[in-house]
C-alpha cells in the first residue's frame, strides 16, 4: 500500500510537471511570434495583373512595412504558380501590403491601386490575359469594404479611364504565398527581359508621381 501510495505521487507529480513545461513552451512559442509582429500594422491585399509590378509599386512607398507576392481568390488550395498560370484555379495574382495606418492610409493604397493598372479590361494587363490577371480588391474588414466600393464609384464616375470600371471587390476568403523567387523579384531581376521592358517604365513614371510619398 505504502508503495502504491509513493507510485501515484509520483505520477501525480509528473503529470503536474509535464502540463506546466507545455504550457511554458507554448508561452515562449507565442512571444516569439509577437516579437516580430508589429501591431500597429493592417494589411491589404491587391490584384493588379502581374505581381511582380503591383509588390514593386508598392514596396517604395512610405509606411509600408512589407510587400507578399502571392494568390488569393480560387478555389485550389496551396497552388503553385504553374497551376495559376492555366487560369484554372480561380486565384489571381495579388500582392499583400502589410502598411502602418499612421503613415500611409487605406484609401491612398487605394489611390495608388487605381493609378498602376487599367481596371477596365476584364482578365487582362496588355499582354497579360487570363483571370489570373484580373482586377480585384480583397477586403480584409467591412471598413476596407466600403472604401474600395466607394473609391470604385468615384473612380467610375470621374470618367478617367473612358470606360467601365470592371475591379471585383470580394471578401478575403484565403492567400497563399508565392514560391520564394517571386518575393522582391524585380528588386533581384531589374535586367530580366520582363522587367526591363515592362515594370521598369511603369516603376520610373510611378516615381514620378508619387515622389512625396516614396521610402
Amino acid at each position: 500500500m505504502k508503495h502504491k501510495l509513493i507510485f501515484l505521487i509520483i505520477n501525480l507529480f509528473l503529470i503536474i510537471y509535464n502540463a506546466s513545461y507545455s504550457q511554458k513552451i507554448k508561452t515562449t512559442d507565442m512571444e516569439n511570434m509577437n516579437e516580430h509582429k508589429n501591431p500597429n500594422l493592417e494589411i491589404a491585399t491587391f490584384g493588379a495583373g502581374c505581381f511582380w509590378c503591383t509588390e514593386a509599386f508598392y514596396e517604395r512607398l512610405e509606411g509600408v512595412d512589407k510587400v507578399i507576392a502571392g494568390f488569393s481568390g480560387g478555389h485550389v488550395k496551396n497552388p503553385t504558380y504553374k497551376e495559376v498560370c492555366t487560369g484554372t484555379t480561380g486565384h489571381a495574382e495579388v500582392a499583400q501590403i502589410y502598411f502602418d495606418p499612421e503613415k500611409i492610409s487605406y484609401e491612398e493604397l487605394l489611390d495608388v491601386f487605381w493609378q498602376t493598372h487599367d481596371p477596365t479590361t476584364l482578365n487582362r494587363q496588355g499582354n497579360d490575359v487570363g483571370t489570373q490577371y484580373r482586377s480585384v480588391i480583397f477586403y480584409h474588414e467591412e471598413k476596407q469594404q466600403k472604401a474600395a466600393e466607394e473609391s470604385k464609384r468615384e473612380t467610375d464616375m470621374s470618367g478617367i479611364f473612358g470606360d467601365k470600371v470592371v475591379t471585383e471587390i470580394s471578401p478575403l476568403i484565403n492567400f497563399y504565398e508565392a514560391e520564394d523567387y517571386h518575393q522582391d523579384y524585380y528588386r533581384f531581376n531589374p535586367d530580366q527581359p520582363y522587367c526591363r521592358v515592362i515594370i521598369a517604365p511603369k516603376i520610373k513614371k510611378f516615381t514620378a508621381k508619387y515622389q512625396k510619398k516614396l521610402k
